[in-house]
């Protein structure tokens, strides 16, 4: 009988790009023609993550992250007013428990890096209570602080992915003293309330005098850019206390701020 011919090595197969599971293969997942399938996932694993804590809604702070707790200046005080806030939004607002319907309402949530958004969630832990931090992928790389909840501790390529994450569960929005970021996710929240896209959410601005001198909002309404109703989009707060004093009377809604929903809530075990 002839020889049986040894069967050719299938190396080359097994090495093969195309050979790769598409889930494990990056050089597919990463190519520009599968932008839309990472931006689909960019959402699907924080939503996963804040239905699993049960975050129905959150209150947003926004702020420069170049503000430091022993900063010259002004920076400091604005760092412990923003933790201060950060304790008193957790604490009163429904942040600590959950409801009968295992949901919590207006949990902390910011950009997750330093600065005002490091207070803010610095003031949620210290209540004991969640919070978010929405990160970015910059070309500076920013880190997490160490404040936020570890499980609701995200990371972001897509800016629009990230600021939809903040619209979908917002009550309210928080903005500190910023530069360039801190403006872009102001005006991109205004714009969607004055066009009526998202819920009517208050809107309050940190230290009244940094924000004047930084925007002037009244010559907007002078060349007719904006109707002189739009300036009620927002108010201005000088002290945590006041700050959210002010959302409560533009219409926030502690505890369990569903409509029509009990706000009696579960014992403190689920806390954090």
């Amino acid at each position: 009988m002839p020889a049986r011919k040894k069967p050719p090595a299938n190396a080359r197969q097994l090495a093969s790009p195309a050979f790769r599971l598409a889930a494990l293969d990056q050089d597919f997942l990463l190519a520009d023609a599968r932008r839309g399938l990472r931006f689909l996932l960019e959402y699907e694993k924080a939503e996963e993550a804040l239905r699993a804590w049960g975050v129905r809604s959150t209150i947003v702070v926004f702020g420069s992250a170049r503000i430091r707790e022993n900063g010259a200046g002004e920076h400091a005080r604005w760092y412990r007013a923003a933790r201060e806030f950060g304790a008193i939004a957790s604490e009163r607002g429904g942040a600590l428990d959950r409801d009968e319907d295992g949901q919590r309402d207006n949990v902390i949530a910011t950009g997750g890096g330093g600065g005002v958004m490091e207070a803010a969630n610095r003031g949620a832990s210290d209540v004991g209570a969640p919070s978010i931090g929405f990160n970015i992928r910059l070309p500076m790389e920013q880190e997490p602080n160490a404040w936020s909840t570890p499980e609701l501790t995200f990371q972001f390529h897509y800016f629009a992915m990230r600021k939809m994450h903040f619209a979908m569960r917002t009550h309210a929005l928080v903005i500190f003293p910023g530069g360039f970021g801190t403006c872009d996710e102001l005006f991109e929240m205004l714009t969607l309330d004055q066009t009526g896209k998202g819920n009517r959410v208050p809107i309050v601005l940190y230290d009244e005098d940094y924000w004047r001198a930084a925007i002037n909002f009244q010559h907007f309404v002078d060349h007719g850019m904006i109707a002189p109703e739009d300036l009620s989009l927002f108010a201005f707060a000088s002290s945590p206390e006041e700050t959210w004093r002010k959302l409560l009377d533009r219409g926030l809604r502690p505890g369990n701020g569903a409509p029509g929903k009990s706000r009696r809530r579960k014992a403190r075990p689920g806390a954090r």
